[in-house]
């Protein structure tokens, strides 16, 4: 099998984009052994992110936590396209570049001449993937937080007493991130068949639309208006619940069917629960969930987490511990899945910046 992280050697991409969703895109392809140019502009000291860290980072370092998460493997220059000589450095970047990632509010592309069309007339095999928050033509710029509010997500998320909550990731940032990967991966795929490049783009709101998934079509198709529910799911009980052992640790079931609600019955030694007319069937489970709930807390309180995760997972009952982050990262997975610069491009800090 080949390796993965070189899958990309002999790819350029050009990265005008900051903040989390671009540079999460410059970031996967650098992941995967492209060789990746992220210019920052010097009057803003780069990317906004670079200053954006915890209190409890302020002395560990002088690049934040937030600007290191999707910024890892990027060669970093600087310069100020505003400038002849510096755009004229960009310019000759781009021309021998196969990837193109922007982020401009609508219309500060084509004032700066990086636009698609200015591009594609110096480079007709370049790949232009472009960001924005509501489309080109529209003129806001987006925010991840905003756009969580308008699209429904902020509505569905919480306690049903609670307000409102904001999910404690960028979500439409990631997720606007995977459309682009998507489409830029095909029009890598489109370019080796026609040997021409293509504009690609998605926005923020659009990308948190298309991600909605079922809870768009509760509306769409049932003119159903999802609420808040905590960590409950409409449609699938108990799916998402959060129960608390006797050791008072919290753990989450997500039982899909109703041979898993069997299975998890019999583990409890309820299996005759299994067969009560109010929850044998997924539909009456939901519909009587609250009883559902009191009674399969009270039967996961007899347990320790750590005893009934185990019982569970021999019987492929899907469930799990609700980890924090110390938790998540002492698992095997986990450590895994930690980057480090053995062998590998970490993060670059390259002056090349034209003297004035």
């Amino acid at each position: 099998m080949a390796n993965m992280s070189d899958i990309f050697h002999n790819l350029k991409v050009i990265e005008l984009a900051s903040v989390l969703a671009g540079p999460s895109v410059g970031q996967f392809f650098a992941e995967l052994g492209a060789n990746v140019i992220k210019v920052e502009n010097p009057k803003t000291n780069g990317d906004v992110t670079r200053s954006w860290k915890l209190q409890q980072e302020v002395q560990l370092s002088n690049t934040s936590a937030y600007f290191l998460s999707v910024n890892w493997g990027k060669e970093h220059v600087f310069l100020d396209i505003t400038l002849a000589e510096d755009y004229a450095h960009v310019v000759g970047l781009i021309e021998q570049a196969d990837i193109l990632i922007v982020s401009y509010k609508p219309g500060d592309a084509r004032k700066l001449k990086v636009d698609y069309e200015h591009l594609k007339a110096i480079n007709p095999k370049l790949i232009y993937g472009r960001i924005t928050g509501y489309g080109e033509d529209n003129p806001r710029t987006g925010y991840d937080a905003i756009v969580q509010a308008e699209t429904g997500f902020m509505y569905m998320n919480g306690h049903p007493q609670g307000p409102p909550t904001k999910m404690p990731v960028a979500l439409m940032d990631i997720l606007a991130a995977h459309q682009l990967k998507e489409g830029l991966l095909l029009a890598l795929l489109k370019r080796e068949q026609n040997g021409k490049g293509s504009l690609v783009e998605t926005s923020l709101f659009e990308s948190a639309i298309a991600s909605l998934a079922n809870q768009a079509l509760n509306w769409l198709h049932a003119g159903y208006i999802p609420q808040r529910l905590g960590s409950e799911h409409p449609n699938i009980s108990p799916y998402g619940t959060v129960f608390y052992s006797k050791d008072e640790k919290p753990l989450v079931l997500a039982i899909g069917t109703d041979r898993q609600f069997a299975g998890l019955c019999d583990v409890l030694g309820i299996s005759e629960m299994a067969q009560d007319k109010k929850f044998r069937k997924n539909q009456m489970r939901v519909m009587n969930n609250d009883e559902l709930n009191s009674r399969l807390n009270s039967e996961i309180g007899k347990w320790t987490r750590e005893e009934l995760l185990a019982e569970l997972d021999k019987s492929h009952i899907p469930s799990g511990a609700v980890n924090n982050m110390q938790d998540l990262f002492e698992t095997r997975m986990a450590k895994a899945m930690v980057l480090n610069n053995k062998g590998m491009p970490g993060l670059k800090q390259v002056a090349f910046k034209v003297d004035q």
